[in-house]
């Protein structure tokens, strides 16, 4: 079978990480104001639902050339389907997911990756339990197929939930296949700049001691509260 040939890529010019990072909220409030029917809406209330100013909401915006009209406000329609474009969903990005336990098994059965126009080709693992079982709608594969299946499909993102110790043996079999995106929940730390890939490295953990502070933060002033009562 041949490789199909890669996408064009698209570029979004200089834009702050932050900015960046915002995106996927506009895209989530979006499509659940699509969903109850809405057409348009001003800043200022997309700022009460999204607790974001709307001087900030306008200034994003603006970064990719605005969207809005003056008096109107925002077609809720347009503004999705910008923010979709620049996301590179509805790309037909195609990902793969290496390791098969029960984190694996979770993401490919959530509708997370349909909904962002992300398409599971296949789990791989080593364990032969799971290898030909199919979890979702991906097929787990031997991972002595790995190159195999990647010389012969597109695959634009590595989704990893195996363990820490098997990282940096992956990570070189990555670079070797070229993979451009690596999403990491492995708790390890990888270093985009030595795979040449574009690496979101998640850490849950980091995420509920956030959580943790802010609720130590919270009893802490109620109990100021208290005092100052």
């Amino acid at each position: 079978m041949e490789k199909e040939n890669k996408r064009s890529k698209r570029s979004v010019g200089d834009v702050s990480p932050a900015v960046i990072k915002r995106l996927p909220r506009y895209f989530r409030y979006l499509r659940e104001l699509i969903r109850n029917g809405r057409l348009r809406i001003s800043s200022g209330e997309l700022s009460e639902l999204m607790n974001v100013t709307a001087s900030q909401i306008r200034q994003d915006l603006n970064c990719f050339g605005g969207f809005g009209q003056q008096g109107y406000g925002y077609n809720v329609n347009y503004l999705y389907a910008k923010i979709c474009e620049i996301l590179g969903v509805g790309e037909g990005f195609n990902a793969v997911v290496i390791g098969a336990g029960n984190l694996g098994k979770a993401l490919v059965r959530s509708p997370m990756f349909e909904k962002r126009g992300v398409n599971i080709l296949g789990l791989f693992d080593v364990d032969p339990a799971v290898i030909g079982r199919t979890f979702g709608d991906a097929k787990v594969y031997d991972m002595s197929e790995l190159e195999t299946f990647c010389e012969n499909h597109t695959v634009d993102v590595a989704v990893l939930t195996l363990p820490k110790s098997c990282v940096p043996e992956i990570s070189e079999r990555l670079v070797a296949l070229n993979i451009p995106g690596i999403w990491n929940f492995t708790g390890s730390e990888i270093d985009a700049s030595a795979t040449g890939a574009v690496v979101e490295n998640v850490h849950i953990g980091d995420s509920l001691m956030t959580l943790c502070y802010e609720l130590r933060l919270k009893e802490l002033s109620e109990e100021r509260e208290g005092t100052d009562a």
